[in-house]
């Protein structure tokens, strides 16, 4: 089948249904015209599988659906218990889906971290690479502590999040490629070296962990499951496996919308420690602690609730009106 002659042929019919989705009121005989091509759509998705299963396409018609659907099936608001359900079943068992994937990053890129900063803390010409001597002692001494205490606490807070969920938007985004995510991780190895590198020259490696560990231990977690998720798809592109490439792509896809949701929630929660724990007069110690309760928590949320919802039945795909349409094909 020609999909472009196929998707020209339709597309009025299509865009007739987004605009009739879309409106706020619709007339009795618009009411029926609606239904009548959300029919004629359902059997166009249903062809497009059965007969050259484009992802675009696919994709594409399944959202124009769903929009339909909440015409045909009467609109509804999300309730508080639609609300804790999908945090406590649908979100966690998206995160569960990729958790292997997340614990290979994390392992990978603390190594290479920690071989990065060895080596350069221990070779002289790597150290001369990232300045002279008193620009690295002045790095140790002022700059490393005074960027968590220079700026307003809300502000860099939310500054915080903002950079740090882009980047993890971007690792899932342009994950496919295989290359985005491997290039942010090898940024994040040089970036986490150098910096102990350098503080372990000027004797403050101790200074290091104390500003790190509040916020760090969360933030970079939550930056390695991006990236692990990334990954994924990019390998679920290369090996579907039994599933056919464009519905495996399709369902680890909307898998890794509802891990990018969880993510912005961590991340959010990092940034509040960085923002308000990390710079303040805390003793050192409870700061370490608040630190390593969130990240407990997280991993906990992932392999403990995930196992949990994934044994009730979830899977972490879209659900409700959001779900790919389910055609029954001949043969």
């Amino acid at each position: 089948m020609d999909i472009d002659s196929f998707s020209a042929s339709r597309e009025r019919r299509w865009a007739r249904l987004k605009e009739l989705a879309g409106a706020r009121r619709l007339t009795g005989a618009e009411a029926d015209e609606l239904a009548r091509l959300y029919q004629a759509t359902a059997g166009d998705l249903s062809t497009v599988r059965s007969a050259a299963p484009e992802p675009t396409l696919v994709s594409r018609l399944s959202v124009l659906l769903a929009s339909a659907r909440v015409w045909l099936t009467g609109a509804h608001t999300a309730s508080t218990r639609e609300v804790a359900r999908y945090l406590l079943v649908g979100l966690p068992a998206a995160l569960h889906r990729v958790r292997w994937w997340a614990v290979a990053v994390t392992l990978a890129v603390l190594v290479m971290a920690f071989v990065s900063g060895w080596w350069t803390v221990t070779h002289e010409d790597a150290l001369d690479l990232v300045g002279p001597p008193e620009v690295r002692a002045a790095i140790a001494q002022e700059e490393f502590a005074s960027y968590y205490t220079e700026y307003d606490s809300t502000s860099f807070a939310a500054t915080v999040w903002t950079n740090n969920g882009w980047l993890a938007a971007q690792c899932i985004a342009f994950g496919i490629t295989g290359v985005y995510p491997l290039f942010l991780m090898y940024s994040t190895v040089l970036q986490l070296g150098v910096a102990g590198a350098i503080m372990a020259e000027a004797g403050a490696l101790d200074i290091f962990f104390q500003l790190i560990m509040p916020h760090g231990l969360l933030e970079l977690s939550a930056v390695f499951v991006a990236a692990g998720t990334g990954l994924r798809l990019c390998w679920t592109m290369l090996v579907p496996g039994p599933r056919p490439r464009s519905r495996a792509l399709a369902e680890e896809g909307r898998a890794a919308v509802g891990v990018a949701i969880g993510l912005v929630i961590a991340l959010l929660l990092s940034g509040l420690i960085e923002g308000y724990v990390t710079g303040s007069l805390m003793p050192w110690w409870l700061k370490i602690v608040i630190g390593v309760i969130a990240v407990t928590a997280f991993w906990m949320y992932i392999f403990v609730a995930g196992r949990a919802a994934t044994r009730a039945g979830a899977t972490g795909d879209a659900e409700g009106d959001f779900a790919t349409d389910q055609v029954a094909l001949a043969g």
